[in-house]
């Protein structure tokens, strides 16, 4: 549906960093950068992107959601999350209030927003 989505955030150096490191499991990576108020492009194989720039407002809360393969992303994610320095909103686990194969982490980012990794896909963790 997306082909980018492009939000402000009030640290660019820090947020690209979050999210480089939070999302490198899922073969995230820079596409294209330009000044901190152009701001990068992030994307992995999938054709949709996420776009960071520097704003002087500050941003509204987001709840962003990507797509992962495995259950073994997902926890990757949530270490790497952590160790960028998100805080825990959620630790790896079946959400079947949503649906019975629903695995999730979700982290705080550095501008508030809730950043969630979902598998949908059966399948234990090995």
């Amino acid at each position: 549906m997306f082909d980018h989505v492009k939000f402000g955030v009030s640290n660019y150096v820090a947020s690209k960093a979050f999210f480089l490191k939070a999302l490198e499991p899922l073969g995230v990576a820079v596409v294209s950068e330009g000044p901190p108020a152009y701001g990068v492009e992030l994307s992995s194989k999938s054709t949709a992107s996420l776009c960071l720039f520097q704003t002087e407002e500050k941003p509204a809360h987001l709840h962003l959601a990507f797509k992962a393969e495995n259950r073994q992303q997902v926890e990757a994610f949530y270490r790497a999350a952590l160790d960028a320095g998100g805080k825990d909103n959620g630790a790896p686990g079946l959400r079947p209030h949503y649906h019975a194969n629903y695995y999730a982490a979700f982290v705080i980012g550095p501008d508030g927003h809730n950043i969630e990794v979902v598998c949908h896909e059966p399948g234990a963790l090995t």
